[in-house]
């Protein structure tokens, strides 16, 4: 007699395979997660709950960033959330993170083009505080004119560690700065460091009263609490606040002239370990793309280049061997412009030029001839398994909310995207590859270790060339 456990087991196995190729079909019907709704100041609350255990993140997300800097003054927004950590009225100088951790939780922030955030991560009945501490520096943060010059200290020294000290970031800098010919991306979002030098306490709250503002703020609020509990508590904080009449409601940015030429760079530094190729290519974001191509876009290159079975990866490290490493990857996450990106880090005694030569060729191949079916409902099943996967964790759930919301996008677009992603045809992978993989829309980057001692590691400004 068949053991119904057995049928059942085997059942079950038939099943997952189907379900595996089908999950953007599961993914797509799944209920409303997020709750939202506006304070009165115009503040934008989306709440996430998650009951599995007593803890909450919170995060204050403003919809500014080094993108909606004031020309020659970059890196103030950066600078800005550093001093946001000083002091309030309530809060002694460099306490408001030892208050977090003596509450028991953690507490962070950070910069982007686009956006900048403040996060903690504390049990649920901390959260009230957490309301209170951020509102009170929403408005009330004071700066001394010592405090100020040492933290801008501090920037400096980041950005030497972080940037003039690694030829990497050099290289990607100097790209970025090539490949947009008049928008702010361009600009490093820790700022140049001739210009970081100069920040003055009176930048700093200059940018801070401008855009830091109930009305130019969204909170997110994810784990054990509900939209009303959430709602009471910001009432009584947030709420409190004002909004600024002078928030512009719209962010408008200087915008490039059409790219018409290739951009190729090479820097060369004793400092570099391995000879490596870069490319970058300017595309739409998921903000500013047409409906699905965002999507689109970010399928085409888990194809092309995520990975050890990335058609890249096979072509340059498995089959030719002319690279020991090779990948790239879609960003879609901006305002106003998104980005393709590849690499390879050559093998020992091989020239560059080969491997460009084959990463173009694998390129080519995907306009000319699109990919498989097989490829293209792999790539699906990977995004939407990582989709499922990165929605068990609060704070990457507030994190997706919230960006996406900083950038002009809804709860309804961060929720739809499953059902988006499984729309993407082959046709649509092929379109936006012929359209968007134009070398004349892209910067291409050689970094070379340089042993003859012709560059000099402490002016790194001199290292790098551009050719166009």
């Amino acid at each position: 007699m068949l053991n119904p456990l057995r049928l059942l087991l085997s059942t079950l196995m038939m099943a997952l395979p189907m379900l595996a190729l089908n999950s953007h079909v599961y993914a797509a019907e799944s209920a409303t997660r997020a709750s939202e709704f506006k304070l009165d100041n115009g503040l934008q609350v989306v709440v996430i709950p998650d009951y599995r255990a007593p803890v909450v993140t919170h995060m204050i997300w403003y919809r500014v960033g080094a993108a909606d800097e004031v020309r020659g003054k970059s890196g103030i927004a950066h600078f800005l959330e550093h001093l946001m950590f000083k002091s309030t009225d309530k809060i002694p100088v460099g306490e408001f993170s030892k208050i977090v951790g003596r509450l028991g939780g953690q507490d962070n922030a950070f910069t982007g083009n686009d956006a900048t955030a403040y996060f903690q991560r504390v049990s649920k009945d901390r959260l009230p505080k957490m309301m209170e501490m951020e509102a009170d520096r929403m408005v009330n943060l004071r700066l001394d004119e010592k405090e100020v010059l040492t933290e801008r200290d501090v920037i400096l020294e980041e950005r030497r560690s972080r940037i003039d000290n690694n030829p990497s970031a050099e290289l990607n800098e100097q790209m970025n700065a090539a490949l947009y010919l008049n928008h702010p991306y361009g600009v490093p979002i820790i700022g140049w460091y001739h210009e970081i030098a100069k920040l003055s306490r009176e930048d700093a709250l200059t940018f801070y009263k401008h855009y830091y503002a109930p009305n130019n703020a969204i909170l997110v609020v994810s784990g054990d609490v509900t939209a009303d509990e959430v709602k009471t508590m910001a009432e009584a904080t947030y709420g409190k606040i004002p909004a600024n009449p002078k928030i512009e409601t719209k962010r408008v940015r200087p915008s490039d002239p059409p790219q018409i030429v290739a951009r190729q760079l090479e820097l060369k530094d004793p400092r570099a370990g391995n000879y490596s190729f870069h490319r970058d290519y300017v595309t739409p974001s998921y903000t500013t793309a047409k409906p699905g191509e965002a999507e689109a876009l970010d399928l085409l290159m888990k194809i092309a280049a995520s990975g050890s079975t990335s058609r890249l990866y096979k072509k340059l490290v498995v089959d030719a061997k002319v690279a020991s490493s090779a990948g790239g990857d879609y960003s879609g996450s901006g305002l106003d412009s998104g980005t393709i990106s590849i690499y390879a880090i050559a093998a020992d005694g091989v020239p560059l030029e080969k491997s460009e030569a084959l990463a173009d060729e694998v390129l080519n191949d995907i306009v000319k001839n699109g990919v498989t079916a097989a490829e293209l409902e792999r790539a699906k099943s990977s995004y939407l398994a990582d989709y499922v996967y990165e929605s068990d964790n609060q704070a990457t759930l507030a994190r997706r909310y919230g960006w996406n919301l900083a950038v002009g996008r809804t709860v309804a677009d961060v929720e739809g995207w499953p059902a988006a992603i499984s729309k993407v045809t082959l046709d649509d992978i092929k379109k936006v590859a012929a359209e968007y993989l134009d070398v004349r829309h892209s910067v291409t980057g050689y970094l070379l270790p340089d042993k003859s001692g012709v560059a000099d590691s402490s002016a790194p400004e001199a290292a790098g060339s551009v050719v166009q």
